[in-house]
């Protein structure tokens, strides 16, 4: 069956660059992978189709070869110029394969001169649940969280004290192994030393080998001002130690904050419900509200209805990048008055009696919503 072209099975035009090529193949041999589709013969077939004209569109020579004179240019049967023989030049199979290895096998280290993988320690996550007020005004506290220490035993070797660890049979000290799929080659980490270079026959009593033990330590964490839930603080260095002398990870102070049975906060605004009086609503007069810095004042007019919001200025928080305070607002909820004696309900009927007598000017929500249900009606 005649081959297809290799721009067509990259899916890319015949004028595309060097980095539209290598894009366009990373795109599919991550799709098409033989590890990602264990089952599929399709898929590998594609994989493998997608690899040859990756190998010989990368290097100019063959490019050059395979543009002018077709598969003939670079089928070493047909006396071209390519073929198959030895690895991509720079830019080539080997500098793409590069750039999706850890992609594709999810591999965070980093090789060095032939020897043990190296790798980055994880990043930890530490959840610290805190107050609105102190999330408002900041404060410094401490936390405790695990951490791994060199064994005092075998000072972090992993054998048995009089013993050495030795190096590794099956990688030969490298850490990696070569592995054979078909006619393409991948390299993993040893399964035997996983990726160390060296075992150790007898392994330290204490750690178990892993030459070091668990323990927690306590950090001192700052928590600045105005800080709001979700937010995360970093602590570099504090997650889990990197492997084979690579760099330790990260911890992520994540901050939560508990309900406050007064406010309610909306970026660096406070809200709150402000019950009042019947009395107090009608007549008016000076309230006061609490804040997260002391007492404030303010004075409702006359007439106040259940559901009007007031604004304090600058009495919310001040956010960690904000340059000013936000605002508090307070929302009126007119309390109706329960247990009434019957004296006290005699009083409320007298006023319901002189306030309709006096007609809208003391209810004009009512006669605007009665005109409204007329109107709906009719």
């Amino acid at each position: 069956m005649a081959k297809r072209d290799f721009y067509e099975i990259l899916g890319v035009a015949k004028n595309a660059s060097d980095d539209e090529i290598k894009k366009a193949y990373r795109k599919l041999a991550m799709k098409y992978h033989p590890d990602r589709n264990p089952d599929s013969k399709g898929a590998e077939e594609k994989f493998k189709e997608a690899k040859e004209a990756y190998e010989m569109l990368s290097e100019p020579s063959k490019r050059e070869a395979y543009d002018r004179y077709g598969h003939a240019g670079v089928d070493p049967n047909m006396g071209g110029g390519g073929g198959f023989g030895g690895a991509a030049g720079a830019g080539g199979f080997a500098d793409a394969f590069g750039d999706i290895f850890g992609d594709i096998f999810g591999g965070g280290g980093r090789r060095g001169g032939g020897g043990p993988q190296v790798y980055r320690g994880a990043d930890l996550r530490y959840n610290l649940e805190i107050s609105l007020e102190q999330a408002a005004h900041g404060f410094d506290t401490t936390i405790r969280v695990p951490s791994w220490d060199s064994c005092d035993t075998c000072h972090g070797s992993g054998a048995k004290p009089g013993t050495q660890p030795v190096t590794c049979t099956t990688c030969g000290g490298h850490g990696q192994v070569r592995m054979q799929q078909g006619f393409f080659s991948i390299q993993q980490t040893c399964s035997k030393c996983h990726g160390t270079g060296k075992i150790t026959p007898t392994p330290c009593p204490t750690c178990g080998g892993a030459g070091r033990i668990k323990r927690n330590k306590t950090l001192e964490v700052k928590i600045p001002a105005g800080i709001d839930d979700g937010m995360r603080i970093r602590s570099s260095g504090n997650g889990e130690p990197g492997m084979n002398g690579g760099p330790s990870g990260d911890l992520y102070v994540e901050i939560r904050i508990k309900p406050h049975p007064v406010f309610q906060r909306d970026g660096d605004d406070l809200h709150c419900e402000m019950p009042i009086s019947f009395a107090k609503a009608a007549l008016g007069g000076e309230i006061e509200v609490p804040t997260l810095n002391g007492k404030a004042s303010f004075t409702i007019p006359e007439g106040t209805q259940s559901g009007k919001t007031f604004r304090l200025r600058s009495k919310g928080v001040k956010g960690v990048r904000s340059g000013y305070a936000g605002d508090m607002f307070c929302h009126v909820v007119v309390e109706t008055p329960v247990k009434l004696t019957e004296r006290q309900k005699d009083l409320l009927r007298e006023l319901e009696a002189s306030t309709m007598e006096g007609g809208a000017k003391h209810s004009p929500q009512a006669k605007s919503w009665k005109e409204k249900v007329k109107e709906f009606f009719e």
